[in-house]
């Protein structure tokens, strides 16, 4: 039996301690990181050497998104554009299906190095002082573009068998802060979030994944960041958005949340997080959240099944073509911006 969260490794290979870790304290799956990564055969030892570990086919999971966030990048793997660029490009080329195929070549990418889940896309709306942290990783201003745009990706990734997670639930445009260096505090009235940020999490609430956005909304919980408020994850979160899959934090280890570790993943799990994210691949960490999360039981286990009966799929069979079509798209987009 799994536990309810999934923890990072250190480096490029699977140490002894590590294994014995993972043997032991059972987590739900590993997340992956540039530290993590090398070339793909390397990478595919590494994550079937974390599966062998725990005994099972566990999720692998990793942030692809293009832009500033591919953790799998040049020189074994293409470098991707943003979800802003792209979303850009593929609307001024009128090719509608330009943002699912390129998430499928995404997902071609992952599937094909064991990792089989991908956290993107990225739904939050642009505002024009939103912190970097976020800046062209959104699709843009209009939550209905960004639902489209978003949807299509998660589409994209779904046709490669990978699992898309959106985020940051309920929305991270806000911010005016990094999260991962402070807690941002977003002061809108609840009718001006949910006409905008909560959309697009509305619109895609059909998906079986999604991760929390460390911010505090004063309008909902003056006190708690989203993460760590039952008053967002119940009546925000699976209430007023509808959505009812497999909620994952965000890291436990940034800045935004209070407290040591253990308290972090403790609040994150009692506030309603189905698993709790921790990605710094420090044993000492991994050891105390490891004692602090439960087994994946109840509802939440129910969800995580739900999730993993989607992976699912095929590699594209025109990814010379898609490729030709993302560069003449990108090519002229850039030359409007």
């Amino acid at each position: 039996m799994s536990r309810a969260f999934v923890t990072g490794l250190k480096g490029t290979v699977l140490s002894a301690d590590e294994r014995a870790f993972l043997a032991e304290a059972a987590p739900w799956g590993l997340i992956l990181f540039r530290r993590n990564v090398e070339d793909p055969d390397q990478l595919r030892r590494l994550t079937g050497d974390f599966r062998e570990a725990v005994g099972w086919s566990a999720p692998v999971l990793v942030d692809q998104e293009g832009g500033r966030v591919q953790r799998l990048t040049a020189p074994h793997w293409r470098k991707y554009p943003s979800g802003r660029r792209l979303a850009g490009a593929a609307a001024l080329a009128g090719d509608v299906t330009l943002v699912a195929d390129v998430a499928h070549l995404i997902g071609d990418d992952l599937a094909a190095v064991g990792i089989d889940v991908d956290c993107a896309p990225c739904l939050d709306i642009a505002t024009p002082d939103m912190t970097p942290a976020i800046g062209d990783r959104s699709y843009g201003e209009r939550p209905d573009l960004v639902a489209a745009a978003g949807r299509a990706f998660a589409d994209g990734l779904k046709a490669a068998g990978l699992l898309p997670v959106i985020k940051h639930v309920p929305g991270h445009g806000r911010a005016r802060v990094d999260s991962h260096h402070e807690l941002p505090v977003v002061e809108a009235d609840l009718d001006s979030l949910a006409a905008t940020d909560f959309m697009p999490f509305a619109a895609l609430a059909d998906l079986p994944a999604a991760m929390t956005a460390h911010l505090v909304y004063t309008a909902i919980d003056p006190d708690r960041p989203a993460t760590q408020s039952p008053v967002v994850i119940e009546e925000i979160i699976r209430g007023r958005i509808g959505f009812d899959g497999l909620l994952f934090s965000d890291d436990l280890s940034m800045n935004a949340l209070k407290g040591t570790i253990a308290e972090r993943a403790r609040a994150t799990l009692a506030a309603g997080c189905d698993i709790a994210l921790h990605c710094s691949g420090d044993m000492a960490e991994m050891v105390a959240v490891a004692a602090e999360t439960p087994e994946l039981v109840g509802k939440a286990a129910a969800r995580a099944e739900r999730a993993l009966k989607g992976r699912a799929g095929s590699p594209h069979d025109d990814a010379d073509g898609v490729l030709a079509r993302l560069d003449a798209a990108l090519a002229a987009y850039d030359a409007t911006v």
